[in-house]
């Protein structure tokens, strides 16, 4: 059976950086860098709900020039062998069709794994924007390792 575990100090440094790559590609508009970081069979499903294959995904970026700041706040890293699971907060910045702004907050899920070689490409990248809370969020992990009464 896998064992899914927190990854070391080098792994984290490393799946922060390909985030930080991918960030910059997008708000460069950098098609040739986000093609080195997107797996062939990417799926990746924008917070309205829109789903794009990694051909897609890039003609978007291409076209659009959407992404004007993206900002990621602590990501729960887990990994599993060759692949992590990366999910955490994102708030973008992005320029309308119509030439005006507006910002989507949500909390994303992405999934990667590291080739032959040691490159980590990316899979699968979902966002949910921010809504009501019908339910109370999940307890942390540090919450529910403590000792209970």
């Amino acid at each position: 059976m896998a064992t899914v575990s927190r990854p070391g100090p080098e792994v984290e440094r490393q799946l922060l950086e390909v985030e930080s790559r991918r960030i910059r590609a997008l708000i460069d508009g950098d098609v040739e860098a986000l093609d080195r970081l997107f797996d062939e069979r990417l799926v990746h499903v924008h917070a309205p709900g829109l789903t794009q294959r990694k051909e897609q995904l890039l003609e978007h970026v291409a076209l659009r020039r959407a992404y004007l700041e993206i900002t990621r706040g602590e990501l729960d890293i887990r990994v599993v062998g060759d692949t992590a699971v990366l999910t955490g907060p994102m708030r973008n910045r992005l320029r309308t069709a119509e030439g005006g702004e507006r910002t989507v907050e949500g909390v994303v899920t992405q999934v990667l794994y590291r080739d032959d070689d040691g490159e980590w490409h990316y899979l699968s990248f979902q966002m949910t924007p921010r809504g009501e809370q019908a339910w109370p969020a999940l307890p942390s992990e540090a919450e529910t390792s403590g000792v209970r009464s």
